[in-house]
């Protein structure tokens, strides 16, 4: 079974060094996870770095970051292709005492299976890999374009600009007639599961529980009502209804019932997965990621809390509920921005776990969340802030910031370990190290 304890971090350009811990009754790391999200305080704080499409690094910090441990320099699966997120790993976890390990989907953003891989070249220069239908156009500007499903025939859907570091979702909003909208428009967007995505998810999960000791998160996201990323439809080879994020929002207040209609329809079919997934998967999972819908600004959120009662506290209720009733997993809600407000509103709808903790956000003081909130919320992330701190302060500042995180949150259990949202490209990779260093000493 692969396991792992702790660590000694060598700085670059020494390798960094595993090094065994002998102290008796030590948690692995399934144990250590399960232990934090029931709010009791595990052996060491858990650590999570990949598990997600929210608590991952880009592929070019991750090569870096191999670089940074000693490893050797292969290509980085790009698992993730809209924010070009990379594999971490089973070496880079190892060393790192990552404790959770990801069951995302087979499928893109962009409509492609994960499979069939081969080569490609970031603007950087970092080499990855990428599935087969992953087509991209260089345009005579320098831009890349990306096609739903690998189909060329049809407008692209994702477009990075030169020497950019994510795809931005392009609209392709066809005409609507505003008196006669209708929620089948969203049809293709929510299908179930077929016989081939089951059989990955349940030879994927049996063999990461038989053969690792790592705690399995798996990303759902079919509970993420009205979140934008997918709103335009990357995956989709024809987008019909409204797929313009500013029109989508507005349609909140002029009309309401086109909204609830998507989102009963997504409901009813994100429940029928829900049950197809259960029998895949059993018990073997620990945390089920089910909506990626952000809610908050820097300064506020979106949305008011009747809004948030009335259009969408029903539809993530059904779906907690089911999942509470006939599951152990925990309910992992990612939610950037100030969202302080509607915390209250997450815990009666079911949710166990919130991330990515946007500290610098307002209300989202640290310490009053974890005072407020710590007995009835898991906070999945927080560690340290990836808008500053990470990406352009010093070593000893991330140091300072991750050491007081920890001291805030750590105690009594309900808490995870992890970046606030992805490590960015061209995050100094000294200023990843330090963080893990401080980890390590917690």
């Amino acid at each position: 079974m692969l396991s792992h304890s702790w660590f000694t971090v060598g700085c670059p350009p020494d390798p960094c060094i595993l090094t065994p811990n002998t102290e008796e009754n030590i948690m692995t790391s399934r144990e250590r996870v399960r232990a934090a999200v029931r709010h009791q305080e595990p052996d060491r704080v858990p650590v999570d770095l990949g598990s997600t499409p929210v608590t991952g690094i880009s592929a070019s910090a991750c090569a870096q970051l191999r670089k940074a441990l000693g490893l050797p320099s292969i290509p980085i699966k790009v698992w993730e292709p809209f924010q070009v997120l990379g594999e971490v790993g089973f070496e880079v976890m190892e060393k790192l005492g990552v404790d959770t390990v990801g069951l995302p989907s087979p499928v893109t953003m962009f409509g492609y299976w994960n499979e069939n891989w081969k080569p490609w070249r970031l603007f950087d220069g970092t080499e990855a890999l990428v599935g087969g239908n992953f087509v991209v156009k260089e345009q005579e500007n320098g831009d890349l374009l990306i096609y739903p499903q690998g189909d060329t025939s049809v407008p692209p859907s994702g477009r990075m600009p030169k020497d950019g570091f994510y795809f931005d979702g392009i609209v392709r909003q066809e005409p609507i007639d505003e008196d006669h909208l209708d929620p089948r428009d969203f049809e293709e967007d929510f299908k179930l599961y077929g016989d081939k995505e089951l059989e990955y998810f349940r030879r994927t999960s049996e063999d990461l529980y038989r053969n690792t000791d790592f705690s399995i998160v798996s990303w759902f996201g079919q509970g993420g009502f009205g979140d934008v990323a997918p709103l335009p439809g990357p995956g989709l080879k024809r987008t019909k209804g409204i797929r313009t994020p500013s029109e989508w929002y507005i349609a909140h207040m002029t009309h309401p019932e086109y909204i609830r209609g998507i989102y009963e329809m997504q409901c009813e079919v994100a429940l029928k997965n829900l049950k197809l997934l259960r029998e895949a998967v059993g018990d073997r999972i620990d945390v089920i990621g089910i909506s990626g819908t952000d809610f908050g600004t820097q300064n506020g959120t979106f949305i008011s809390p009747d809004m948030y009662r009335e259009l969408y506290q029903p539809f993530h209720k059904k779906l907690n509920d089911w999942i509470h009733a006939n599951t152990s997993w925990k309910i992992f809600y990612h939610s950037c921005g100030s969202v302080v407000t509607l915390l209250d509103d997450f815990i009666e709808a079911g949710v166990d776990i919130l991330n990515p903790v946007q500290c610098s956000a307002a209300g989202m003081d640290a310490k009053l969340l974890k005072e407020r909130y710590g007995d009835r919320l898991v906070f999945w992330g927080g560690g340290v802030d990836t808008q500053k701190t990470l990406p352009f302060g010093t070593p000893e500042e991330v140091r300072r910031e991750v050491r007081e995180r920890i001291e805030t949150f750590a105690p009594g259990g309900g808490f995870v370990f992890n970046t606030i949202h992805n490590i960015q490209p061209g995050t100094p990779v000294e200023n990843i190290m330090a963080m893990f260093e401080v980890v390590r000493e917690a």
